[in-house]
């Protein structure tokens, strides 16, 4: 290893799904899937993972890094699912302020949504726009989504082959008036168009017409606001995206999971063999409906946070597999928007700001159930990657991108939203103690400090 640009010694790692040198333990419930290791890095990627060696052993560089044992070495998270909103609504967030605040929570990539941008990402020529909005500020990785619209079935493939990584839709109104909903016969046109060159769809489902015979939302109090999204709506609109995936043959990922009642859904199209997959986020794994308080907006996002009970069926659900992700969903806006003036939920916008603390948000729930950081790394690093397609990242190993993150994983702190790099100081998880500190994010080998953007523009075939 004497030429090589980097070397980590590490106590305790964990290398995501791509098998361990010695014992590894079992990953999950039951086993901690650390092992010791020294990961070697020349020209930006991994090259050799060995067995730990001691500082003393020869034949290594003076300058090594030498973890102690109250950090575990991670491969760098990957977030699929980040609103933002540049250009256009850079006041909302901007490349920059959201690739440091993804590298502050240990993201070293992220995948941005095609709405809340001006223009959304819809054509080749708002691809280009958003391209170049990024070019030169990024300090992760970034990749993007294309959107699926009505009337643009022929931008499909040209954004396919100009290198997105798949694209999303609505089934109810988006919350911009330039980003509309398909209707079922544009889903299944559209599903039908990606089918043809293995384009994966990725749905928010929420069904319209269920949400339009609900109560309206409006006032301060969240139960209000919660009878206005039920779960029927995800279910329905899930059962039908899952029988046109049937009925078309095409890949479709369902966005931001939030009714645990949809998860025997899911369960039995995996059962089937549909090419099926889910995610769900952090904030419906860490808050609860029965907690939040009149007027606080900061906890409105679409579909919304549920109860209790359905926050552990969420768990469940990741721990039988039918979850495949945990993503962010970071979607920020402006103070006022959030409406604190009134507390009103109907009128205030609706998303969670999250990109920082996504990763010890999770870990302090799974860890308080039995999880293990293993299972972490899956959910938030090595099944998003795959999603993606993105084969050299979520894992440490040969051939991957020397991308890590350096957590102390039993450091508690508490959230202040006032000190997250996020670019608007509004976020559900101030003041909410949490445990894993991220200690330092690496990005092909070095680290990221914040004050020279060294990201890259992903495309789909590139890592």
């Amino acid at each position: 290893m004497s030429d090589l640009d980097l070397v980590i010694r590490a106590r305790r790692a964990v290398l995501g799904d791509s098998g361990t040198p010695g014992d590894s333990g079992t990953p999950g419930r039951g086993g901690s899937g650390e092992v010791a290791v020294t990961v070697g890095v020349k020209d930006g990627y991994v090259v050799a993972v060995e067995p730990y060696s001691s500082p003393g052993d020869s034949g290594l560089p003076p300058d090594v890094v030498d973890l102690g044992e109250d950090v575990v070495l991670l491969p760098g998270l990957v977030d699929t699912h980040v609103h933002v909103n540049d250009p256009g609504r850079a006041e909302w967030e901007g490349f920059a302020s959201a690739t440091r605040a993804a590298a502050a929570g240990g993201i070293t990539t992220l995948v941005d949504m095609p709405l809340n941008s001006l223009p959304p990402t819809v054509d080749v020529a708002a691809l280009a726009a958003k391209r170049e909005a990024a070019r030169g500020r990024i300090h992760v990785d970034v990749g993007l989504w294309g959107g699926a619209i009505p009337g643009n079935l022929p931008d499909l493939r040209p954004l396919h082959d100009e290198g997105v990584f798949g694209f999303k839709s609505f089934l109810l109104h988006s919350g911009v008036d330039e980003f509309p909903p398909l209707d079922p016969e544009g889903l299944e046109a559209a599903m039908r168009t990606l089918r043809d060159f293995d384009g994966l769809l990725i749905v928010h489902a929420e069904d319209a017409a269920v949400i339009e015979r609900a109560p309206d939302p409006h006032g301060r109090h969240y139960p209000g606001f919660l009878a206005s999204r039920p779960p029927e709506a995800e279910d329905a609109a899930i059962a039908m995206v899952i029988e046109l995936a049937r009925k078309t043959g095409a890949r479709v990922h369902i966005l931001h999971l939030a009714s645990a009642d949809a998860l025997a859904l899911l369960a039995a199209a995996r059962a089937e063999g549909l090419a099926v997959t889910a995610e769900t986020c952090p904030h419906y794994l860490s808050f609860v409906a029965e907690e939040i308080a009149d007027g606080a907006t900061q906890f409105k996002c679409c579909p919304p946070i549920r109860g209790a009970a359905n926050r552990e069926r969420l768990w469940q659900g990741l721990a039988d597999g039918i979850i495949d992700c945990v993503v962010s969903d970071h979607s920020p806006c402006t103070p006022e928007l959030k409406r604190f003036d009134s507390g009103d939920f109907g009128e205030a916008w609706g998303g969670i700001a999250g990109l920082q603390v996504a990763f010890p948000a999770v870990w302090t729930g799974a860890r308080q159930r039995g999880f293990s950081l293993a299972d972490v790394v899956s959910w938030m690093a090595t099944r998003p990657a795959e999603l993606a397609g993105l084969t050299g990242k979520g894992r440490i190993a040969p051939g991957c991108s020397a991308d890590f993150c350096v957590v102390a994983p039993d450091e508690a702190f508490v959230v202040d939203a006032a000190t997250l790099a996020h670019r608007n100081p509004v976020s559900a998880y101030d003041a909410r103690p949490l445990a894993g500190v991220v200690r330092s994010t690496w990005l092909r080998g070095e680290r990221i400090t914040g004050d020279r953007p060294r990201g890259r523009l992903l495309e789909r075939k590139g890592t």
